[in-house]
């Protein structure tokens, strides 16, 4: 299923603080170019509130209420905006609860604040967002709260900047990106960070990616090819201080080979102020998913 068909329902974190303004913006802006519905998700986790296994008492009286008046509000503003909108208050860990609201109502994204640069708060939120990037049933977007400050504002019509990295989600990634550029009208800048490998045996990335994925110049999208080598990182980070993209798409494996946090798509998702959109090797309905459990270690 392709993202512009899949996305039918929104699912947006909401922390109830300024945290998820950012992400509530984007998720309006989507709602509305493609005619989906929001969920607003709001979790109540007893580790935010004490040391011990559940929330006191009087906390989870009054916090459920204080929650619902909050979310009624975000919800009046969406619905005078005409976009139909819905709202969950659950217990429990947030990386598992938007998972579960996720396959609940079928949804086909997964929008949710972060920090920015901002202190430590980016290592907590980024590794909540990476375990959604790599277990969730739909792509996550990851916004920052500072997407929008100073000179990291995207420019007026900026790009969707896909980086290209040859796995198992490169397709979906690739037909995400083509979608949104063409939904907003937007450039698509498909950006390769070559290896010292291929750079040595000369190959051209771009060739293969237009064959492969059907990114042809001279469609309904204006698509540039870029070239770098380097470091992957390294490389998405210059072309972002560059070009100034009003997101960047990255297609993200379900499993990683290497140990620790998961390289380049945790860098973006814990601290990048561009919106980050993880898109995995299939764009399919929540519903047929099977179920995946985080670890207990990263609850």
């Amino acid at each position: 299923m392709s993202f512009k068909d899949g996305l039918k329902t929104i699912v947006v974190a909401t922390d109830l603080e300024s945290q998820s303004e950012a992400a509530l913006e984007y998720a309006r802006k989507l709602a509305t170019a493609y005619g989906a519905r929001i969920v607003l998700a709001h979790s109540i986790d007893p580790i935010d509130y004490a040391t011990v296994n559940a929330v006191p008492g009087r906390v989870l009286r009054t916090l459920p209420e204080e929650a619902r008046r909050a979310l009624d509000k975000l919800a009046c503003h969406l619905l005078e905006e005409a976009i139909p909108t819905h709202s969950e208050i659950r217990q429990g860990a947030v990386a598992q609860m938007l998972m579960d609201v996720a396959r609940q109502y079928e949804a086909g994204l997964i929008v949710l604040g972060t920090r920015g640069m901002d202190g430590v708060g980016p290592l907590l939120v980024g590794s909540i967002a990476e375990q959604l990037g790599r277990l969730a049933p739909c792509p996550v977007l990851a916004v920052s709260a500072d997407w929008n400050a100073g000179p990291y504002r995207p420019v007026p019509g900026g790009p969707v900047l896909l980086a290209m990295e040859r796995n198992e989600a490169s397709a979906a990634a690739a037909a995400t990106a083509y979608s949104l550029a063409e939904t907003f009208d937007r450039p698509l800048i498909v950006l390769h960070a070559r290896t010292a490998a291929e750079a040595s045996a000369f190959l051209n990335p771009c060739a293969t990616t237009r064959e492969e994925f059907g990114i042809e110049p001279g469609g309904k999208v204006l698509v540039r090819c870029i070239v770098k080598d380097g470091n992957p990182a390294n490389v998405i980070a210059s072309a972002i201080a560059l070009y100034r993209p009003c997101i960047l798409v990255m297609g993200v494996k379900r499993s990683s080979e290497s140990a620790g946090q998961h390289g380049t798509a945790f860098t973006f998702l814990a601290a990048s102020r561009v919106p980050v959109l993880c898109v995995p090797p299939e764009i399919a309905s929540a519903a047929r998913q099977p179920e995946a459990q985080v670890p207990a270690e990263a609850r």
